[in-house]
């Protein structure tokens, strides 16, 4: 297994067939009375996050506590030495003094996973590097779709929204094209990036002319707090265009997935009944998240038995 996880393009088919196959082994865990492996003992997990995050953390935090890792949490805040003009690389070097075995990363700027990498001997995991990609999340997505299909090649995912400021997006279509899956992009323009016709996905506009075709309907967030500049004349014209609601859900077909990364804004990228609705698999994520970051902190960090079972 490699020693860091920066990037989706890291990750060939058959690693990801791996980190699923272990996530899927180790769920069991969470079904036990005693909810705990001891497969990390005396391994030391550090969550550092300069960005807002409820799931991600949190699930981390726990995935760490189920393999007996000891875990420090790190909020770059007005309590932390960050307020006191510390700095990224001068952090980075006291977590690696204090002997940490790896480093959760979320950051606002592109490319900071890949620089922490260079500074530390400890494993680090991109749990998200300003718009450019969230790996964890694909992977507890693609999982979350395998539940359902079993098979990821030759489905067709809709990714709709403001794929722009959205590192998921990314993530998920390297993913998703890796596995061999038919990954279609929708959006207003506006919020569509030029260089998207290089990542191996279709491009359209217009979610209506998709609707019956599509096996997944992958929504993302409208990051206003990203964009800099009005990208489209209002957020009712954006529900109506672009938007999931009951009329549109009726249309797809009865085994059709609808998924967000959350947090959702109702009302605008998914209708409230929609996110509520049998097709949503969007608490799944949620709990999925935990089985997927156990399996990479599991094989980046323990290990396997000789007969290649997880360790009980």
């Amino acid at each position: 297994m490699m020693k860091h996880l920066l990037s989706m393009d890291q990750l060939s088919s058959a690693d990801i067939v791996t980190i699923l196959d272990t996530a899927e082994s180790l769920r069991s865990v969470t079904d036990r009375p005693i909810k705990k492996l001891p497969t990390l003992r005396g391994r030391t997990v550090c969550n550092l996050f300069y960005e807002a995050s409820t799931r991600t953390r949190i699930s981390f935090e726990l995935a760490a506590k189920r393999l007996s890792a000891d875990v420090i949490n790190f909020s770059a805040d007005s309590k932390s030495s960050v307020a006191k003009g510390e700095s990224f690389k001068d952090t980075a070097w006291t977590l690696e003094a204090m002997g940490v075995d790896a480093i959760i990363v979320r950051h606002g700027s592109s490319g900071a996973p890949h620089q922490l990498s260079q500074w530390v001997k400890a494993s680090v995991l991109n749990a998200g590097d300003g718009q450019h990609e969230h790996p964890t999340q694909a992977l507890l997505d693609l999982y979350s779709m395998r539940e359902h299909f079993k098979d990821l090649e030759g489905l067709k995912v809709a990714i709709v929204g403001d794929v722009l400021h959205s590192r998921v997006a990314r993530s998920n279509v390297k993913g998703l094209v890796t596995m061999g899956a038919d990954v279609i992009l929708i959006g207003p323009p506006t919020l569509i990036p030029p260089q998207a016709a290089t990542w191996g996905a279709r491009i359209g506009y217009d979610l209506d002319e998709v609707l019956e075709e599509i096996d997944v309907c992958y929504l993302l967030r409208v990051q206003k707090e990203r964009q800099s500049e009005q990208l489209f004349p209002s957020l009712r014209e954006y529900a109506a265009l672009w938007g999931l609601d009951s009329r549109r859900l009726a249309r797809m077909k009865p085994e059709v997935l609808v998924m967000h990364p959350g947090p959702m804004n109702r009302g605008v990228e998914i209708g409230a009944d929609v996110s509520e609705s049998p097709r949503s698999i969007i608490l799944d994520q949620v709990a999925n998240g935990l089985a997927v970051r156990m399996s990479l902190l599991y094989l980046m960090l323990g290990g396997r038995s000789e007969d290649g079972e997880v360790f009980e």
